[in-house]
């Protein structure tokens, strides 16, 4: 990789006028421009020597740059946009092999059959889609080292949310039950092209190696949705289509709790014997 080709690109705004990228709200498009915080953000995904990095919307290439400067192994881009990914033909030009852009869905596309593990996946997501991208990632979960993602600030607060908080919530109790889940920097709306109407941050999510191998993905998804879904109603009220209070009776738990004062052990046990209902 000739890191001197790298330093000597144009900048990106020049890239984004050049190209004519327009952000498109309906591809939940904000490009981040500025080097220095793409720069911190590879960093918070760690050492990406020997691993294959997915990134899901590159725009004009900026997290891109950085990736490629931090040395990851192998980047594969994935971009919905033709634009953009005719924005990045001069960057795969100078990376002697290790970028690769795919054009396509995010969304359809099962980022395990691109690439053999070790597999990370760094990206600035698309706001109108990136919640729905993390859980279909976490549903396989074991294929990745990590996940270092940016979302809206109030996405990253439910990630990371405890119980008893009002952000504490299904997708809260889903990642860390998967994952270990932390906050690693915020990113303010400025810094985007053109300003989103809300800041952001980047939360780094690991694969739990603690994490319980009895307890199917969709068991998971099953109990939080039949919990959180009536967020205000107490868990035997919420809960009786699966057995109401004696399936919480039988997991340990008081029934007239409320789904967000449970932590996520609770959770999990409540999962483990959904799973006699699932099969």
């Amino acid at each position: 990789m000739d890191k001197a080709a790298l330093a000597g690109l144009p900048p990106l705004r020049d890239v984004i006028a050049r190209h004519n990228l327009a952000a498109r709200k309906g591809l939940g498009q904000h490009f981040l421009c500025d080097l220095n915080l793409t720069r911190k953000i590879a960093a918070e995904a760690g050492d990406l020597e020997d691993c294959t990095v997915f990134e899901i919307g590159p725009g004009p290439g900026g997290l891109t740059r950085a990736l490629l400067a931090a040395d990851a192994k192998k980047i594969i881009a994935i971009e919905k946009d033709r634009r953009c990914v005719a924005a990045l033909t001069e960057l795969v030009g100078i990376s002697d092999g290790k970028l690769q852009t795919i054009e396509g869905d995010a969304l359809r596309t099962d980022l395990t059959k691109l690439a053999k593990a070790p597999r990370a996946v760094v990206a600035n997501l698309p706001y109108n889609i990136g919640t729905e991208l993390l859980l279909q990632w976490l549903r396989q979960i074991k294929s990745y080292r990590s996940l270092t993602l940016m979302f809206q600030a109030e996405v990253a607060a439910r990630l990371t949310a405890l119980p008893g908080s009002k952000t504490y919530g299904r997708l809260s109790v889903i990642a860390q039950h998967c994952c270990t889940v932390k906050r690693m920097m915020s990113v303010p709306a400025r810094a985007f092209t053109p300003p989103p109407q809300v800041d952001s941050a980047v939360v780094h999510l690991v694969p739990r190696r603690d994490r319980p191998a009895d307890i199917s993905f969709a068991a998971m998804e099953k109990i939080t949705a039949a919990s959180f879904g009536q967020r205000r109603k107490m868990l035997r009220a919420s809960l009786r289509a699966l057995g109401g209070e004696n399936l919480l009776r039988q997991a340990g738990i008081d029934p007239q709790l409320r789904a967000e004062n449970l932590p996520v052990t609770a959770f999990e046990a409540l999962a483990r014997l959904t799973e006699k209902i699932l099969t």
